[in-house]
């Protein structure tokens, strides 16, 4: 039995780009929602060998720390040209800085090094793991993706981590050129394009309800 989202909720994050688009994808169900960052808690290592892994660690940690449900997703960028790296260790790959900039020219460096400059050999995704977990140990859990192309150099400003690189299947602007409703708003307002956006939509449909 899928169990539904009642009342306040933890947010696991401690990135605020992520918090902020997972606020905004909450607000229209009326759920409040508090962060592990603003909780003070400390960032569970993330051991998993899958984006699912890792999210179902982050909301057990935090559900467990405050015993409230906690929401977690776990993303990153899969590039093919490069076996699917850097995946699951997508924000490794910025370092303790969290220097996309960096994270994203070495991506170019190794795709030119292995002669990916063609559209057709860049192909990428992005994969969003989302979870919600009890205190009692009940977890909900659901995983999309969105296909594209990265670009070079970089676009736009909008969005955080690989967001300026990676251009949507079908779209002619980079997802850091696009506004957070373009980008993973919601019908009727925006087209659930990213993959979080989609993953949510799956998660909404078996744990929300609308106001």
């Amino acid at each position: 039995m899928h169990r539904r989202i009642t009342g306040q909720l933890v947010i696991a994050t401690h990135n605020p780009g992520k918090l902020v688009e997972m606020r905004e994808l909450l607000a229209p169900y009326g759920i409040a929602a508090v962060s592990a960052g603003e909780l003070g808690f400390i960032e569970p290592e993330e051991t998993g060998d899958t984006f699912q892994a890792n999210a179902r660690i982050k909301a057990v940690a935090a559900a467990q720390a405050s015993g409230l449900p906690a929401f977690a997703d776990d993303s990153g960028l899969c590039v093919d040209a490069l076996d699917g790296a850097p995946g699951i260790h997508s924000a490794r790959w910025a370092g303790p800085s969290k220097d996309f900039v960096a994270a994203m020219t070495r991506i170019e460096r190794l795709l030119q090094e292995r002669g990916a400059t063609a559209p057709d050999k860049r192909g990428a995704h992005f994969v969003s793991a989302l979870c919600v977990a009890w205190p009692d140990g009940h977890v909900e859990e659901v995983e999309a993706r969105v296909e594209g192309t990265l670009v070079w150099p970089p676009r736009g400003t909008a969005g955080f981590g690989y967001d300026p690189a990676f251009l949507p299947e079908g779209h002619q602007r980079t997802f850091g050129e696009m506004t957070a409703i373009e980008k993973h708003g919601l019908p009727p307002l925006g087209l659930g394009l990213s993959h979080r956006a989609r993953a949510f939509v799956k998660l909404a449909e078996i744990c929300l309800e609308p106001r």
